[in-house]
């Protein structure tokens, strides 16, 4: 059967962008699909991790890279007991930037479509929303999908990579089993200005309920407060009033900052799941990032995990998806190399959230994982390193550090 491209990849986030501007670079013919027009969509994860930017340097795209607007962390920090308390230690990684960066991800991926469609074999399509599979002999086929304009098409090749998310349409459609971890919490993302007397708080203020997160953005902080599981409703009937003076208690920015938030549309509902597939693949399909592992935004770890799962599978599927000798196999080996960070790190997670009291309460007191690095600050170096470069950080192979090299020229 003749195939339309050797690879359609649903799903234009982080993951699904560099899987395909890797695979253009191996000299595959590769079809991105986006359901959005365009990137701008507030609160997804802005941070790029110093495994992804190691990635980003190996590529030759690093200095025209950290042109575009960023703010750098060096460390990360926690109020524990009434004391900022470093838990995320990068200045010691032996690494090109031994430092966080906080960048919205619409110009992370703007920017990987720039370049990725510098390659002769890549194609995206935005506005492009996945239906289902295309299946034939028990082997997934392609893909059915809405174009921009709403008309039906289908667009075929041997593999399709479900990177579309924790509800990926792919998964579903394959019938992939997942594993449920469960999740105490949720999160309110809202925007606060930032002027230039305000305090320089620590990542994270603990309460005895809640817990407020605040990023510093240039010019406004982004703010993450975590609110039991399922309880957006009764938040919402209690009135922004209540809302506003629960935030007070915990900000550290003057209580008048808070007025600033007048109407709900300007709070955005993250539902936090922790989930792993069984499997994440089957004949003709693969899935990766949060369509294979659904993260906790515990630790930032979501973007730098999806980008080392981009990378496995185009140093794993590059040459065979080129040469048209893609075989069940393949598929498997992207899992078992990818299997262990993704257990691991989803274990490191469970360990620094908080435990929940019978009623659904959050415990009084922080996990006691950060009591430790708060009592043995040596500790910070080594969170620094398992946030930062992950537990298997990947390497790109020799075909795709030089392309031409990969596609005959």
């Amino acid at each position: 059967m003749t195939s339309d491209y050797d690879c359609i990849i649903a799903g234009g986030g982080p993951a699904g962008m560099m899987t395909g501007l890797l695979l253009a670079r191996a000299g595959c013919r590769v079809c991105v699909l986006e359901k959005h027009p365009d990137f701008f969509h507030d609160f997804r994860g802005d941070t790029i991790h110093p495994a992804t930017l190691a990635l980003i340097d190996s590529l030759g795209w690093l200095d025209e890279f950290l042109a575009l607007p960023h703010q750098k962390a060096a460390q990360l920090h926690a109020e524990i007991a009434g004391a900022q308390v470093t838990i995320a230690d990068f200045s010691r990684l032996k690494t090109a930037c031994p430092y966080i960066v906080f960048m919205p991800q619409w110009d992370f991926l703007d920017f990987l479509a720039r370049k990725a469609s510098a390659l002769p074999g890549f194609e995206l399509r935005m506005g492009h929303q996945i239906t289902g599979l295309l299946q034939s002999q028990g082997k997934v086929r392609g893909v059915s999908c809405l174009d921009a304009g709403g008309q039906p098409q289908e667009i075929t090749a041997p593999l399709v990579i479900g990177a579309d998310g924790r509800n990926s349409v792919v998964r579903q459609a394959a019938g992939l089993r997942t594993l449920d971890f469960g999740s105490p919490v949720d999160v309110l993302w809202f925007r606060l200005s930032r002027l230039p007397d305000d305090p320089a708080p620590a990542m994270s203020h603990a309460g005895p309920a809640q817990g407020l997160v605040l990023i510093d953005r240039g010019d406004f902080w982004q703010c993450g407060y975590v609110i039991r599981k399922g309880s957006w409703q009764d938040v919402q009937e209690n009135g922004l009033p209540a809302l506003r003076a629960a935030l007070a208690a915990l900000s550290p920015l003057p209580a008048a900052r808070l007025d600033e938030l007048t109407d709900w549309s300007q709070l955005h509902l993250l539902s936090i799941r922790m989930d792993r597939l069984e499997k994440w693949w089957a004949p003709g399909v693969l899935c990766i990032g949060d369509a294979a592992h659904a993260m906790s935004p515990v630790g930032g770890f979501g973007v730098n995990l999806a980008i080392q799962d981009a990378v496995a599978a185009a140093n794993i599927l590059g040459t065979p998806l080129r040469e048209g000798r893609l075989q069940p196999r393949d598929l498997a080996r992207v899992q078992a190399r990818r299997l262990f960070p993704t257990r691991a790190t989803q274990g490191l997670q469970k360990m620094m959230r908080r435990k929940r009291k019978p009623d659904g309460q959050a415990a009084p007191r922080p996990p006691g994982f950060l009591r430790l690095i708060a009592r043995w600050p040596f500790l910070s170096r080594w969170m620094g390193r398992l946030i930062g470069m992950g537990f298997r950080p990947e390497k790109l192979s020799a075909q795709l550090r030089n392309p031409l090299k990969a596609i005959g020229k």
